[in-house]
């Protein structure tokens, strides 16, 4: 079960925890009742229990086909459209990248315009089976459209239309859009975005679950992970580590920790510090308010971040993400001639040294003027993950109504697609692209 561990941050609020408490209940109001901003959003709210059983049917045959046809997947998408899936795929994927045995690999596109990039993928896959899955709402954002044209004509040039049709997944809107009209008219199967739940919340919906079925995921094990957790949360009164979580960074916040790092230390877990930091940078980051995401792997950025998280500008809090136990276990042995001087870890495993190396180094930070909140999980598996998913978007809604803006729209998001388009020379930007022009 996963749990939270404030006892090394709380000493440094300056503000009564029973107050940041009773007004992260009634933030929490607004988000179970569906009544603050952005409450047409919240759909992500029922999910693990309340999902689609007859899509979920088709999403767990899909993927068994794709695993029949395909020894590679490609997943077209960007910001919440990939995220998640990735996140969750590389936490249980070997971290050297072998695909589960009996699986294909999976593969990400769409998440940037890089020439270099779409030029190697293409390669990768030239001449093997593989399947898409694109997963855009609407069907135009830039990145994603841009790939699937690319990868769409390949598959075509490589099978034929219909074969290629048969090999496509379109996550769309259930009624309109250009991805949904071409999807109709080449004959894809579709799944559904679901109109009450936006991107970066989307992950336990068709966008995450069909690529994380296809690549072998248990989708059954993560599902129930955030059930387990939905049912904590609401039937918990008092003992809820979400609205704890929300209380707590929004009170150091208003003390000057402007910044808050997610730390981990198992590399598998970097894509989650990802997918937490677009669902808090875009759900909070508006009205010139919100914490500021960061992450860091460790103990790696202790060698390049290490410096400044000790002893820069004191504007941080860390969060640690941490597991009980290692699926893995690494014995040390003694060596004969001890030139390294590390025989005294003779007998040890890499598990006992990377958590005397987190445990040490909390304390360090904590010296150093660095408020510490630990999310324990039992380990890192599918149900555990599922837990953390939904405790970080519960948290999420809670601690933007604390703050006082929607943690459900994006509105800053459009301001630099409208000057790529009129860069771009996209029709009906004529005007602006001449203005910004003028200004490089």
């Amino acid at each position: 079960m996963l749990t939270l561990d404030t006892s090394k941050a709380k000493p440094f609020l300056q503000a009564g925890w029973k107050e940041l408490l009773a007004e992260a209940s009634v933030a929490e109001t607004l988000l179970k009742d569906k009544t603050g901003p952005g409450h047409d959003f919240v759909g992500w709210l029922d999910l693990p229990e309340g999902y689609d059983k007859e899509e979920y049917a088709r999403i767990k045959a899909a993927a068994e086909r794709i695993r029949e046809d395909s020894e590679v997947l490609v997943v077209i998408g960007i910001g919440g459209s990939y995220l998640g899936a990735r996140a969750v795929m590389e936490a249980l994927r070997p971290v050297i990248g072998v695909p589960l045995d009996g699986y294909p690999e999976v593969y990400f596109a769409g998440h940037q315009i890089s020439a270099t990039y779409m030029r190697a993928l293409q390669k990768a896959i030239r001449g093997r089976k593989f399947s898409i899955n694109v997963i855009s709402k609407s069907g135009t954002t830039t990145e994603p459209a841009i790939a699937f044209r690319l990868l769409k004509r390949q598959l075509e040039e490589q099978l034929g239309k219909e074969e290629a049709a048969r090999r496509i997944y379109a996550t769309t809107d259930k009624a309109r859009g250009a991805l949904k009209k071409l999807a109709e008219q080449e004959g894809y199967e579709c799944f559904v975005v679901p109109d009450d739940v936006g991107g970066r919340y989307s992950v336990l919906t068709a966008v995450g679950l069909l690529p994380l079925a296809a690549g072998g995921i248990d989708t059954d094990a993560l599902l129930k992970g955030a059930a387990d957790m939905r049912r904590r949360i609401q039937n918990a009164p008092g003992e809820n580590p979400a609205v704890e979580y929300a209380a707590l960074r929004n009170g150091l916040l208003r003390q000057g920790k402007l910044v808050e790092i997610l730390a981990n230390y198992e590399p598998g877990l970097h894509y989650v510090g990802e997918w937490w930091k677009q669902l808090y940078g875009e759900s909070e980051g508006k009205d010139g308010k919100g914490i500021f995401p960061a992450a860091v792997d460790l103990t790696t950025d202790l060698h390049s971040m290490g410096q400044y998280i000790q002893d820069g500008n004191r504007i941080l809090m860390e969060t640690v993400i941490c597991a009980e136990k290692s699926a893995l276990p690494v014995l040390l042995e003694e060596e004969a001639e001890d030139l390294d001087g590390l025989n005294y870890l003779a007998g040890k495993t890499m598990d006992f040294v990377n958590e005397s190396a987190m445990k040490g180094t909390m304390l360090a930070h904590l010296d150093g003027g660095v408020p510490v909140t630990r999310i324990c999980l039992d380990e890192i598996d599918a149900y555990s993950l599922g837990e953390l998913i939904y405790f970080f978007e519960y948290a999420c809604g809670v601690s933007g109504y604390i703050l006082g803006v929607n943690p459900f729209d994006q509105p800053g998001v459009e301001s630099y697609k409208k000057n790529m388009f009129a860069l771009l020379g996209k029709p009906g930007y004529e005007a602006a692209g001449e203005e910004l022009r003028k200004r490089l």
